[in-house]
């Protein structure tokens, strides 16, 4: 069966950096669209970031990380990566993985598969 872990979240000082990963099983990430999501306390979930696949792995990032976190794949290692620099007090929440087929448009409620989430703290 497929599942997804995602992984690399801990506690940071606000300005610091952190990767996040995301493993998988019984699912190629070089078929799928992945996209990173997380929700903070009391929050709704934020779409973060996502890449495509069969778009032309176009990129989306929400507008209040853009410039700061850069996501990626590691279609060698099945692998995808949210890097995060200058993290801020508003960047903790859990974030989660996540994948669908046919591209990274869309809400959570298109993407088929979600991983374990990985608490990531920024403290100041």
């Amino acid at each position: 069966d497929v599942q997804l872990q995602a992984s690399g979240g801990g506690l940071v000082q606000a300005g610091g950096s952190l990767r996040l990963s995301c493993a998988a099983s019984g699912l190629t990430f070089g078929d799928y669209g992945i996209g990173w999501f997380r929700q903070a306390p009391g929050k709704e979930r934020e779409k973060v970031s996502c890449m495509g696949t069969r778009d032309g792995d176009t990129k989306y990032y929400t507008d209040s990380v853009r410039g700061r976190f850069t996501i990626s794949k590691d279609n060698a290692n099945n692998s995808v990566y949210l890097q995060m620099n200058g993290l801020k007090f508003d960047d903790t929440a859990v974030y989660y993985c996540a994948a669908r087929r046919l591209g990274c448009t869309g809400s959570q409620y298109e993407y088929d598969y979600w991983g374990q989430g990985t608490q990531v703290t920024v403290s100041s």
